[in-house]
C-alpha cells in the first residue's frame, strides 16, 4: 500500500508543523465575514487524553473544519479547567505541589491533542489555575458582591471528609462525593453563596430560547429551577404563639392532612422542644440525620425515620390538632422545610405513617375502588379523583379543587397564595488550596470587606503543605492569612476558602474571545463579535452544574453591561459515551484502549473518521478494531485514486462536460454527495452518513473507465477525485492535505479552500424506473422521464405487453401515481 504506517507519522508531522508555522487557524475578529463560534467542553488536565475526549474533540474539530470551508471565521479555542480536588490527591500521593503536578498534565495533553490535528486556535490556550485567568474571577466574584450576589450564611453543609472540603447538592450522587465516592455527611459551617435565586424567573423563562438545546437537557434544568404554584398555609402550634408555615402544590388535599413534618434542621425544633421530655431524643435524631447526605434522605428507596416532637399543630380548615414530627426525608433547601402530611395520597407519607402508625383520611376517592378504607390500601392513591371527607368541596375534581381551595383559603386567611422555587442559592466555599482564594479580608474594626480591585489577583502561595486532612491548606499560611485591612491599615486576615472549580468554567467561553487581556475579563467589542457560541459541545453529565452556572453567569454579565445577549450557547450538542463490551471505557474496568497505541498503528486521521462513522454524535459509540481496519482501507483507497488516477498534465485545455451516459453518471454522483454531504452537515450533524455517501462517491469514481487517452473524461474524473477529497477534508485533514498537494493544488491549505457547490440541474437522470402494478401486483417495468405528465405515463404504462395482459384503457378504475417511483392500476 502506498499509504504505509511511515506514512502516516510523516505526513501528520509535516502537516502539524505547517498549520502551526503558517498560523493556519489563527483568528482575529473580522466584521467583513460571518463568524461561527464552536467549542467542547474543556478538559480537565489529567494527563493523557482517553476516548471520551478523542470522541468529543474530533466532533468539533469536523464542524470546525466544515465552517471555515463554507467561509465563515471560526473561533475554535481550547484550555484547560485545571483547578480542583485531583490535583491535591495527585500531590499527596507523588509528593508533589499541585501546580507542578497540574502544569506537567497540562504540557501532556497540549502534546496529545496537538496530534489529533486539531484546528485550535493555539494563541488562545488558557489554564484556569494561570493568576492571569484566576485574577478575573477575583474580580467577577467583587463585582457580584457589591451587587449583593455572593454572601456568607452559616449553614448545614455537605461535607465530604476524605477531600475535607464542601460539596454543592448536585456534587453529591447517591449520597457519596462525585469525586471520591466517600459518603458525605452534614456540617454546620459560615460559607459563601452565590444568588443565583436572583435569576431563577429569567433562567426559566428563557430555556424557551434554546431551540437548538436537546429537550431532555432543558427538561432537567426546568425541573431543576422547579417554578411551583402553590398555595403557604400557616399552621398555629397549639399551646404556643409560633406557626409553623408549610407551602403546598397540593392545596386540593388539605383536609387529609393528618400531621406536619418539619426538617431536623428547622429553626423551629429545638425551640418547641426545649425543657420538654422530648429534647433528648429529638437532638439526638438531629445529629443522627446529620451524618446522612441530603441526597440520601431524599431518595425514594430508603426507609423514611423520624421522631415526634411532643407538639400539636392545628389545621386550620377543621381546626383539628394533628402531631408534629421531624423526618430525614424533610429538607430546608425545599419549600419552607416544613410539610403537612397527607399520607393517603403520598407515597412517602404513606411509608412514614404505617412506620408510625399515624392517622390517614382518604380526600380524593379512587374511581376504581369507590368505598375503599383507610385499612384496605396497600399504597398512597395518587392519581385523579372527586373529593370526599373535604367539607363543601366534596364532589369537585381534586384538580379543580386546587385552585379553588387555594383562593378559598387565601379569602379565610388561613394561608395565600404563593409561588415557590426548587433552585436554592449556588454554594462555592471549598475548605481546600488548589482553587481561587476568594478575594476578601476581615477586620476587627472595619468588619468584612473585599479586596481593592487594583491589588488582585490574590495569588496563590507557592510553599503550602497539602495533606488533605484538617480544612482548608491556606489557613495554616501565616504570610497569607495575615495582612494589612486595606480601609484602616490595621492587621486584618484573608478569608481562607478557595472558590468551587465550577466558577472558573461559569465564564471560560468568554475569556477566549480575548484571552490574554490584561485590562478586562474579556473585552467588549471581541465578545460582541464572536458570542454566542454558535455550537457547543460536551457531556450530558453537565447538563444541570455548568450549563446552568454558564446561563447564571451569562445574565449577570449583561446587567453588567458587558455583552447584550441573554444566553450564552446557542446550540448544544450532547455527545454519547464511547463503550466497550457494552460498558463504558474506564481504568476500574480495565477495557480501555489508549488513543497513543491507535495514533502509532493507524495514525489520527483513521482513528477520526471510525470514531465519526461508527455512530451518530448523539448516540453511544461501541469500539470495533473492524471498523477502524475499515477507516484505514477507505482512506487508503481514496489515496490510491489521487495517486494513480488523478493527472493534471492531460487536461490543461480540455473542458469537463458530459458526453455520454457514463459522465453523466459521475457528474450526478459527484453532485449528489456535495448536496448530501452538505445536508449531513446543515441537518443534524450526521457524520456517519456523509461518510457514507462520500464511499459511494468513491464507488462511482472507480466504475467510470475512460479507456484512452481522452483529456476531457480525465477533466471530469479530476473533478469527482477533487470534490471526495475536498469533502472528506474536514474528517481526515492530514491526509487531505497531502492529497491536495499530490493533485498538485499548491496555492492553499485545504482548510481554507471553498466547499464544493453542487449543481441541482446535474442531479436529474434522463429517464427513471418506475414499476407497475395491476391490483397489487407488479405486472412490468417502464423507462420513462422524470415527472412525466400522467396522460403520457398512462399511454405508455398500456403498451407494456405485461401491463397489457391485465389492464386495458377502459377497465381502469384507479390509476395512482407515486412520482417517480410507482404507477399503481386498479382494474
Amino acid at each position: 500500500m502506498p499509504y504505509t504506517t511511515n506514512d502516516i507519522r510523516n505526513i501528520e508531522n509535516k502537516w502539524q508543523k505547517f498549520w502551526d508555522t503558517q498560523k493556519t487557524f489563527r483568528v482575529e475578529t473580522d466584521p467583513s465575514k460571518p463568524k461561527y463560534y464552536v467549542l467542547e467542553m474543556f478538559p480537565y488536565p489529567s494527563g493523557k487524553i482517553h476516548m471520551g475526549h478523542v470522541r468529543n474533540y474530533t466532533i468539533a474539530d469536523v464542524i470546525a473544519r466544515y465552517k471555515m470551508m463554507r467561509g465563515f471565521n471560526v473561533l475554535h479555542p481550547i484550555g484547560y479547567d485545571a483547578f480542583g480536588q485531583p490535583a491535591e490527591n495527585a500531590a499527596i500521593k507523588n509528593k508533589t505541589s499541585p501546580a507542578d503536578w497540574t502544569y506537567r498534565c497540562i504540557a501532556q495533553m497540549h502534546d496529545e491533542l496537538r496530534k489529533m490535528g486539531f484546528s485550535y486556535d493555539w494563541s488562545r490556550e488558557l489554564s484556569t489555575c494561570d493568576a492571569e485567568y484566576y485574577r478575573w474571577n477575583q474580580w467577577i466574584f467583587i463585582k457580584m458582591y457589591e451587587r449583593g450576589l455572593a454572601y456568607k450564611k452559616a449553614s448545614s453543609v455537605n461535607w465530604c471528609p476524605s477531600c475535607a472540603t464542601t460539596l454543592a447538592n448536585e456534587e453529591v450522587i447517591n449520597g457519596a462525593c462525585w469525586r471520591c465516592h466517600t459518603a458525605v455527611v452534614q456540617k454546620d459551617l459560615e460559607q459563601w453563596y452565590l444568588k443565583i435565586t436572583h435569576y431563577a424567573p429569567s433562567l426559566l423563562e428563557d430555556l424557551k430560547k434554546l431551540e437548538y438545546w436537546p429537550s431532555r437537557v432543558r427538561a432537567m434544568q426546568e425541573n431543576w429551577i422547579g417554578k411551583s404554584y402553590g398555595v403557604e398555609i400557616a399552621f398555629k402550634v397549639k399551646g404556643s404563639l409560633e406557626v409553623i408555615n408549610v407551602f403546598t402544590t397540593r392545596a386540593d388535599t388539605i383536609f387529609g392532612a393528618t400531621y406536619v413534618v418539619l426538617a431536623p434542621e428547622h429553626a423551629l425544633v429545638k425551640k418547641l422542644t426545649a425543657d420538654t421530655p422530648q429534647e433528648k431524643g429529638v437532638l439526638e435524631f438531629i445529629e443522627k440525620t446529620a451524618n446522612k447526605s441530603k441526597s440520601l434522605r431524599m431518595s425514594g428507596d430508603q426507609r423514611k425515620e423520624g421522631v415526634f416532637i411532643g407538639r400539636y399543630a392545628v389545621n386550620p380548615v377543621n381546626n383539628e390538632e394533628i402531631p408534629i414530627y421531624i423526618g430525614d426525608y424533610v429538607l430546608m433547601e425545599y419549600g419552607t422545610g416544613a410539610i403537612m402530611a397527607v399520607p393517603t395520597h403520598d407515597s412517602r407519607d404513606f411509608e412514614f405513617a404505617k412506620q408510625h402508625k399515624l392517622p390517614m383520611r382518604i380526600v380524593i376517592e379512587d374511581p376504581a375502588n369507590a368505598g375503599m378504607s383507610v385499612e384496605k390500601m396497600e399504597k398512597a392513591f395518587e392519581e385523579e379523583g372527586k373529593l370526599v371527607n373535604s367539607g363543601e368541596f366534596n364532589g369537585t375534581p381534586n384538580i379543580d379543587a386546587k385552585k379553588k381551595i387555594a383562593e378559598w383559603m387565601q379569602a379565610k386567611h388561613f394561608g395565600k397564595l404563593s409561588i415557590h422555587w426548587r433552585l436554592r442559592d449556588w454554594l462555592i466555599s471549598r475548605q481546600r488550596y488548589w482553587g481561587t482564594p476568594i478575594p476578601m479580608i476581615y477586620c476587627g474594626t472595619c468588619g468584612m470587606l473585599p479586596v481593592p480591585l487594583h491589588q488582585l489577583p490574590v495569588e496563590l502561595p507557592k510553599d503550602v503543605e497539602i495533606t488533605g486532612e484538617g480544612g482548608s491548606p491556606l489557613a495554616r499560611v501565616q504570610n497569607f492569612v495575615e495582612c494589612a485591612c486595606p480601609k484602616c491599615g490595621k492587621a486584618a486576615r484573608r478569608e481562607t476558602d478557595t472558590m468551587a472549580t465550577f466558577f472558573d468554567s461559569s465564564w471560560y467561553f468568554l475569556r477566549f474571545c480575548s484571552a490574554h487581556n490584561t485590562e478586562a475579563a474579556f473585552d467588549k467589542k471581541d465578545a460582541q463579535y464572536w458570542m454566542p457560541v454558535d455550537q457547543y459541545i460536551g457531556g450530558i453529565e453537565h447538563a444541570i452544574l455548568h450549563l446552568l452556572y454558564s446561563r447564571f453567569f451569562t445574565k449577570f454579565f449583561k446587567d453588567l453591561g458587558l455583552i447584550a445577549f441573554d444566553e450564552p450557547f446557542t446550540r448544544l450538542l450532547t455527545q454519547g459515551m464511547v463503550l466497550k463490551g457494552g460498558e463504558v471505557m474506564s481504568k476500574s474496568r480495565g477495557n480501555t484502549v489508549d488513543p497513543d497505541e491507535v495514533l502509532a498503528q493507524f495514525g489520527a486521521d483513521t482513528l477520526r473518521l471510525f470514531i465519526l462513522f461508527a455512530a451518530p454524535p448523539e448516540d453511544q459509540l461501541e469500539w470495533n478494531s473492524d471498523g477502524l481496519e475499515g477507516a484505514w482501507r477507505f482512506l487508503n483507497r481514496v489515496y490510491q485514486m489521487v495517486e494513480k488516477r488523478y493527472q493534471s498534465s492531460v487536461v490543461a485545455n480540455a473542458v469537463a462536460k458530459a458526453s455520454d451516459e457514463s459522465d453523466s453518471t459521475l457528474e450526478r454522483e459527484r453532485n449528489k454527495a456535495i448536496k448530501l454531504v452538505t445536508q449531513s452537515f446543515d441537518e443534524g450533524l450526521k457524520f456517519n452518513t456523509a461518510i457514507s455517501h462520500m464511499m459511494v462517491l468513491a464507488n462511482a469514481i472507480d466504475k467510470y473507465k475512460i479507456g484512452d487517452a481522452d483529456p476531457a473524461k480525465q477533466k471530469l474524473l479530476n473533478r469527482a477525485i477533487e470534490t471526495l477529497v475536498l469533502l472528506l477534508a474536514p474528517f481526515a485533514p492530514h491526509v487531505a492535505e497531502e492529497m491536495w498537494q499530490m493533485m498538485g493544488k499548491i496555492e492553499s491549505t485545504i482548510a481554507h479552500v471553498a466547499w464544493p457547490a453542487f449543481d441541482e440541474a446535474a442531479l436529474k437522470t434522463a429517464t427513471i424506473t418506475m414499476a407497475v402494478q395491476v391490483n397489487g401486483r407488479v405486472r412490468g417495468q417502464v423507462q420513462v422521464a422524470p415527472d412525466l405528465p400522467q396522460d403520457e405515463l398512462r399511454r405508455i404504462c398500456l403498451a407494456d405487453p405485461g401491463v397489457a395482459r391485465y389492464a386495458t384503457d377502459a377497465a381502469i378504475k384507479k390509476f395512482i401515481v407515486v412520482p417517480n417511483k410507482l404507477v399503481s392500476i386498479v382494474v
